[in-house]
């Protein structure tokens, strides 16, 4: 097995609430130049549309591809590890890495778990709603005063950020990553825990989404992999039941 081509293979670009379908052709001609063919878009304003075909110049395959969904559950459920792209810093929220930092971050982790870059609507980026969907968050080190780049600049400079990055690699192709359980799983996991405060009434309605927002935060920071997510689901069930 190629390590180099697995790990494009791992990687998917995911575009949300995108405004402009010219933007959405252009990214994918960004991906393509860099090697990389995953799209998947969240609620898109117009796709298909003719300008992102036009935009998109000889890598109209990729928007064929593409993946749309109008649930962000759906959107991120097929990756491990989710990263998300914003400008500026968040309240209550993870570290926040350079492209370079987020290259080097991903291949580390991108031969045995699937990647997904989020990117979001060009006027106001990643809600805080998607932010906390995301296990690290990047940037891209621009000029302070004037740091507005059009979205598919952006994929294009993480998406050749990250090409370096494969092309410095030295694989070792027997060695064995951790898997990160899947968006899904995490997902499942933080559903169950909110309902086992809530039957402990330890959840309280005002503060509930703050609260597992930061604990959504602490165990991103862990990445549980999948008997660790089976492992605390038995707890809680344990819990229920001793409360049932």
């Amino acid at each position: 097995m190629n390590s180099k081509k697995e790990i494009y293979k791992n990687i998917t670009f995911v575009l949300s609430h995108t405004s402009h379908p010219g933007n959405i052709g252009a990214a994918a001609r960004a991906m393509k130049t860099m090697g990389f063919n995953k799209l998947t878009l969240l609620c898109p304003e117009k796709f298909p549309h003719s300008e992102a075909d036009a935009l998109a110049s000889g890598a109209t395959d990729i928007l064929e591809k593409a993946k749309v969904f109008t649930n962000i559950e759906e959107a991120l459920a097929h990756n491990n590890i989710i990263v998300g792209f914003t400008a500026r810093r968040r309240e209550l929220t993870q570290a926040h890495l350079s492209s370079d930092e987020v290259a080097k971050k991903i291949i580390k982790l991108g031969m045995t778990n699937k990647i997904g870059l989020f990117f979001g609507n060009e006027t106001s980026g990643l809600s805080n709603d998607e932010i906390q969907h995301c296990h690290y968050l990047g940037y891209i080190d621009a000029n302070k005063s004037y740091s507005s780049l059009n979205l598919s600049q952006a994929v294009q400079v993480i998406a050749y950020a990250l090409r370096q990055e494969i092309n410095l690699k030295e694989f070792n192709i027997t060695a064995k990553e951790r898997a990160i359980a899947s968006f899904t799983e995490q997902n499942g996991f933080y559903a169950h825990l909110e309902d086992t405060l809530k039957n402990l009434e330890l959840y309280d309605e005002v503060q509930g989404k703050r609260l597992m927002h930061r604990i959504r935060l602490m165990f991103n920071r862990i990445q549980m992999d999948k008997d660790e997510v089976n492992i605390l689901r038995g707890i809680l069930n344990q819990i229920n039941k001793k409360i049932d």
